[in-house]
């Protein structure tokens, strides 16, 4: 069974102070009232060691948003994936739709950040999804496909255990438009038929994949009812302790 996850991508928001102080608020939410599923949060890079050090490690996993491409040297301004792995992050962001868009990640790019990643131990939420555009064309099924295929259908089962997918309509993000949770079970279940003929059924079976197009509270528990849905991955609603905990609850 692929494991339940609600991870939070809190982007380029919160001061040190102000992460450090939501961190805090959600360790204490979350060890009063324990989650029934996996909770990660991925912070901006300043963040991470401070936070790593605050929150109970049993009830919340730390990621990161992005990683480098190289594995250290001359790259002013890079943080490779082996600093992120020694803040004691567990995760990393890759393939966001926003670092694809503005910072020009091509496949090939992404390939070399994913293969840093899983060298370095790090577990990955990669993150595959269409604009509106495309979803207009109903070339949906061909954009995800291509971009498992471009970025990580090159590993092995063994390593593709540590892959968490994250289905991400681009026109639902901070749109507030929200793809209908029968939108979003008919595509995850075709991500999942993907998988499937790539890696066989049981490691499909065993693949979390993620809903990431502005989920809330109010429509977590529909989404999260659809058999291939296997938690969310959370932009604004995770800035907010009572907001996120709502759709971590989703899972009660």
């Amino acid at each position: 069974m692929a494991k339940k996850i609600v991870a939070g991508n809190w982007k380029m928001n919160k001061n040190l102070q102000e992460g450090i102080e939501l961190a805090q608020s959600l360790n204490e939410a979350l060890a009063a009232d324990k989650p029934n599923c996996d909770v990660v949060i991925c912070t901006p890079f300043i963040h991470l060691a401070k936070v790593s050090d605050i929150i109970n490690h049993d009830i919340i996993n730390l990621g990161a948003e992005n990683c480098a491409d190289k594995a250290s040297g001359a790259y002013t301004g890079e943080v490779s994936a082996e600093m992120v792995k020694s803040t004691g992050a567990e995760y990393v962001i890759l393939g966001h739709s926003e670092r694809r868009e503005y910072y020009n990640e091509t496949p090939e790019i992404l390939k070399e950040k994913v293969d840093l990643a899983l060298a370095n131990g790090l577990k990955i939420l990669f993150c595959i999804g269409e604009s509106l555009e495309q979803r207009e064309a109903n070339e949906q099924n061909a954009v995800v496909k291509a971009e498992l295929e471009g970025s990580v259908f090159h590993l092995t089962a063994e390593q593709f255990a540590n892959i968490v997918i994250a289905y991400e309509p681009i026109w639902a993000i901070g749109t507030g438009k929200t793809a209908t949770a029968e939108q979003a079970e008919e595509i995850h279940a075709y991500i999942r038929s993907v998988v499937a003929a790539k890696y066989g059924e049981e490691v499909a079976a065993n693949t979390s994949i993620l809903y990431g197009g502005s989920c809330k509270a109010s429509n977590a528990p529909e989404l999260f009812a659809k058999p291939n849905i296997d938690g969310g991955l959370i932009g604004g609603a995770s800035l907010k302790v009572d907001d996120f905990k709502g759709i971590i609850d989703a899972w009660k």
